[in-house]
């Protein structure tokens, strides 16, 4: 998601946003174990990708 995107969103997006983030590395993380990973950079992508949606929404909550 690009920075313009994820500032459009409300806080409930946000939220479902990083659940549906979080599902997928932990699936990712279970495809590298078992050397089934076809993209091995949308790893760090999705953890920067939640990273960054947490920063949004931590602003939005102290706003």
């Amino acid at each position: 998601m690009k920075k313009q995107e994820i500032k459009k969103l409300t806080k409930d997006q946000i939220f479902k946003n990083i659940d549906k983030l979080k599902k997928d590395l932990f699936n990712l993380r279970f495809q590298k174990i078992n050397s089934q990973v076809s993209n091995p950079a949308k790893i760090s992508e999705t953890k920067k990708t939640i990273a960054r949606l947490k920063t949004v929404l931590k602003g939005k909550i102290n706003a």
